[in-house]
């Protein structure tokens, strides 16, 4: 008997791999976190940052953001409001901004100073609300 072995095209493995973080992380719970020990490193802001389909960094580098639209902005405002009840829950807060069919979300971790996994993982929860 031949066994032929499979090769996964990199591109499928890459986003398959995304996918499989996003879960991960929209699955955690926040922690609470205080000090400069707690901050993501650059490399693991980027590599959580790859599972995140369209966030990417603020300006400074000290916050992830994105910008959800919206047919209206009762939708819009609808999201902000289950949005507002996941952060409670989660007790990490994002800055929100509301416009006529559109919300930019943005998340930092204060009491670090810049990104912890907090941060990451309330976007990733942010996906999961925003693609139900």
């Amino acid at each position: 008997m031949v066994v032929q072995s499979q090769t996964v095209d990199p591109p499928l493995l890459i986003m398959s791999t995304a996918k499989t973080l996003l879960a991960e992380l929209a699955a955690e719970k926040c922690v609470p976190l205080k000090g400069r020990e707690n901050a993501a490193t650059p490399e693991q802001a980027q590599a959580w940052l790859a599972a995140l389909p369209e966030w990417h960094l603020g300006p400074d580098g000290a916050d992830i953001r994105k910008e959800f639209r919206f047919p209206d902005f009762v939708r819009a405002l609808a999201f902000v409001n289950a949005l507002g009840y996941v952060a409670e829950r989660e007790n990490h807060h994002p800055d929100l901004e509301l416009g006529w069919g559109r919300v930019l979300v943005r998340f930092s971790t204060h009491d670090v100073g810049g990104l912890s996994r907090n941060d990451f993982v309330c976007a990733a929860k942010t996906e999961t609300l925003h693609s139900s």
